[in-house]
């Protein structure tokens, strides 16, 4: 009997993310198999060997793989140990159809750069209530490997005022509930992937950085106004208690709690 396999599997609150999927496998081989969706890989321990229409690749975690829909691919240990693995699943409207054959001819991209993002946008879902910040990832992501399909050179950050501080306003309208990045586009009347470049060459932060601010300063006004932390979380915007104290800990230095009690020991 083979090690048993250490396996989480979820669907994030991000459009675009079909399925999160993280495995370490010691002994477990893919049959021949297909999914409805682009598979986004990294491997972080092992390599993975695979066939993709009758051609053999490795996947080592040096590299970002990438295989297309529809396309018969299995899978298995090419080094002792097994492997362990990340894995989106990224729907079919992220990534154009026509692109399909490229990614079939060269599922292999040595993009440090991407490697990374891709990491930071898994750090990220494993987070409840930093949906907007896994979204703006995802669109940098997505833009990067159609890029790659394409032969295009990353496009040059060209400067919109007036869209960077149109988000702004909107965020400022929204920030306790929040808003989804694709609903901004749409509100704005542009690129969900050009909102967060214009944002962020303009303010110096990304979209999700700027909103995550605004709720920490509400939930300061609160907090030295005596709300218990608890209520204070829901009030400002945050997921949880857990989502609330981790942000309020990064950008003031201290726990709600602490912060609550200065404030009333000043009295």
């Amino acid at each position: 009997m083979g090690a048993r396999p250490d396996i989480s599997a979820w669907r994030p609150r991000v459009e675009g993310i079909d399925e999160v999927f993280h495995a370490h496998f010691a002994d477990h081989a893919y049959p021949m198999h297909t999914h409805d969706a682009w598979t986004l890989l990294i491997v972080d321990e092992g390599v993975v060997r695979y066939d993709l229409d009758r051609h053999e690749h490795g996947a080592p975690s040096s590299v970002v793989t990438l295989l297309p829909p529809h396309v018969p691919h299995n899978g298995g240990a090419a080094t002792p140990g097994g492997f362990r693995k990340r894995v989106l699943y990224l729907n079919t409207a992220q990534i154009d159809g026509d692109l399909v054959g490229r990614a079939v001819d060269r599922p292999v991209l040595r993009d440090p750069r991407l490697r990374h993002r891709v990491d930071q946008l898994h750090q990220t879902l494993e987070r409840p209530g930093d949906e907007l910040e896994a979204q703006s990832r995802l669109a940098l992501v997505s833009e990067r490997l159609a890029g790659h399909l394409r032969d295009e050179a990353v496009a040059p950050q060209v400067p919109d005022r007036r869209v960077a501080y149109a988000l702004r306003d909107l965020l400022d309208e929204h920030f306790v509930e929040g808003l989804t990045l694709r609903e901004a586009a749409e509100r704005l009347h542009t690129h969900h992937t050009h909102l967060v470049r214009a944002f962020s060459r303009e303010f110096g932060m990304a979209p999700h950085q700027y909103l995550t601010g605004r709720r920490v300063d509400l939930a300061r006004r609160l907090l030295l106004d005596g709300m218990r932390a608890p209520e204070v979380a829901a009030s400002a915007g945050f997921y949880d208690q857990s989502h609330f104290s981790r942000h309020f800990k990064r950008v003031v230095g201290t726990s709600p709690g602490h912060y609550a009690r200065t404030g009333a020991a000043a009295y």
